[in-house]
């Protein structure tokens, strides 16, 4: 289950992979670039989703933890 960074990061990352295709077909540098960009951008935003996830997994264990305690 991924949350809501990592499907924004996969959602750019197809975006610059469509762009960049456009701009191969038309030879418009330019489109190039932009999908070259998005690309980076959607692995960075993937990146700090994955980052929250793990985040959120280790808290949910802490607490897991500190109930099985209490018991």
């Amino acid at each position: 289950m991924g949350n809501e960074q990592q499907d924004q990061g996969k959602f750019e990352q197809m975006r610059g992979t469509v762009k960049e295709a456009i701009g191969d077909a038309t030879d418009n540098e330019r489109m190039q670039y932009e999908g070259e960009f998005d690309k980076a951008k959607g692995n960075v935003r993937e990146g700090v989703g994955d980052v929250q996830e793990g985040l959120d997994d280790a808290r949910r264990e802490i607490e897991d933890e500190a109930d099985d305690a209490t018991r």
